[in-house]
């Protein structure tokens, strides 16, 4: 253990210099340095009226919370309590990884590449489900760790499997792809069932993950939204988004409350939690 700093301080550096990149690509993102918005970039393939799946604008604003969480997140692995913790040492390339490719991603849309684009969020979403069994196998040592850590990368992950979708429409949307013998609502209901049945999976896996749920009912409300009172407007996919925002939640609250109730009942010692 007396060498485990030493070890660790290549990935704590790391995962400090992906964060300016993620901060710095995020800034390009909304035009700070010059650089075209996101909903205007790719001849606006990715704004909110681009597809029957794409969310409303206001549903982005999650980036702000993840990206201070992923402030305090970088903070905290550099704290002596967590520099040689097994768990953060599992964590820290991964997350790494995810600042960047978040960065790039946002370059990659900008120079209008949206095959690009669903090539590099895929890896992305890879990358955080990865992340996410971590947070299964191991356990949070407090408050500050289930808030920054499980909180954070949690919110990053589900909002990544919605924006994931989006991407993958959007981009089929530009080449041309009309659905064929399919009408275009029925294509967005089938897609966002898919969105219900990954949140699902992800609560399951899980064992009830809120900051994963809330993520992704957050996104599919905010679909509902643009499909409710923008234009495209389509009550198909309402309805789906909002039927899907509810049983992913709902999957998650009755998973959590279950594993609450197995850690109570381990602690009185009549069952032991699995």
């Amino acid at each position: 253990m007396a060498n485990a700093p030493a070890t660790v301080r290549p990935q704590q550096v790391a995962v400090t210099v992906s964060y300016v990149v993620c901060v710095v690509g995020s800034m390009i993102g909304v035009g700070v340095f010059g650089g075209t918005p996101i909903a205007e970039a790719a001849g606006g393939a990715l704004a909110a009226d681009a597809t029957l799946v794409a969310p409303a604008s206001p549903a982005f604003s999650i980036w702000t919370v993840i990206y201070l969480g992923l402030a305090g997140y970088t903070v905290l692995q550099w704290l002596p309590a967590y520099t040689a913790d097994d768990r953060q040492r599992r964590l820290r390339l991964p997350v790494a990884a995810s600042m960047v490719l978040n960065a790039a991603w946002i370059l990659v849309v900008q120079a209008g590449a949206l095959w690009w684009s669903v090539l590099v969020i895929a890896v992305l979403l890879a990358v955080l489900v990865r992340t996410f069994l971590v947070l299964v196998q191991t356990s949070a040592r407090g408050v500050a760790e289930r808030v920054l850590v499980d909180g954070t990368l949690g919110l990053y992950l589900g909002w990544v499997c919605v924006a994931t979708v989006a991407n993958v429409a959007a981009a089929l949307a530009a080449a041309g792809f009309d659905g064929g013998a399919v009408a275009p609502d029925w294509w967005a209901v089938g897609i966002l069932a898919v969105v219900a049945g990954i949140g699902v999976g992800l609560a399951v896996r899980g064992g009830g993950r809120i900051a994963v749920a809330a993520a992704i009912a957050w996104g599919l409300v905010w679909v509902v939204v643009a499909r409710a009172q923008g234009d495209p407007a389509s009550t198909p996919a309402a309805v789906t988004a909002a039927a899907a925002a509810a049983a992913v939640l709902g999957a998650a609250l009755v998973l959590l409350v279950r594993r609450s109730g197995q850690g109570r009942r381990g602690t009185d010692g009549v069952a032991v939690e699995a």
